[in-house]
């Protein structure tokens, strides 16, 4: 899955229309140049606006943030699956729903201010595009599983390194 530009096969002359926009997370994925780092964009505005329209503590942000984590990792397996075979790639770079999970779990425990906000994001994006191990192992997991559980992984070990910082902040 490392490559995103490996032509697996002929992409599919119809697509899946639920699973195209939340897999380009309605249409983010499909900007250029990163589209990754515009899910996870997209993702960290969607979080900050949501935590002062609604005026959240700290805490009950993190439970609304868990629950779209998960909720968004759920969706996010089967329409990166159906993405992936209807493009005919692996792992096609338009698919970012991965991003918005992984960025939501970094932003977890985070307090909605802007500081705090860019190092959730710096953290995760940087653990996305390196990969460190053990990131990297999930690649290998079969279809939308593996496109979506290294970026799961990325966010978990942003969210601690983020914990980290703010600790010692």
């Amino acid at each position: 899955m490392a490559n995103s530009n490996v032509q697996l096969r002929p992409p599919a002359e119809k697509k899946t229309l639920w699973a195209w926009a939340v897999g380009t997370f309605f249409g983010a994925g499909l900007l250029k140049p990163g589209p990754g780092t515009y899910g996870s964009v997209a993702a960290l505005a969607l979080w900050y606006v949501a935590a002062h329209i609604f005026h959240l503590s700290t805490f009950t942000l993190a439970v609304w943030t868990t629950v779209a984590a998960v909720a968004v990792t759920l969706i996010g397996i089967p329409a990166a699956t159906i993405v992936a075979r209807e493009s005919g790639r692996e792992d096609p770079g338009h698919v970012v729903i991965d991003e918005v999970a992984g960025q939501l779990i970094a932003l977890i425990a985070l307090p909605a201010v802007p500081g705090y906000a860019v190092i959730g994001l710096l953290l995760f994006r940087a653990f996305d595009i390196f990969k460190p191990w053990p990131i990297r192992r999930f690649e290998r997991l079969p279809e939308g599983t593996g496109i979506m559980m290294d970026d799961v992984a990325a966010g978990v070990l942003a969210l601690l390194c983020g914990q980290l910082v703010r600790h010692f902040l």
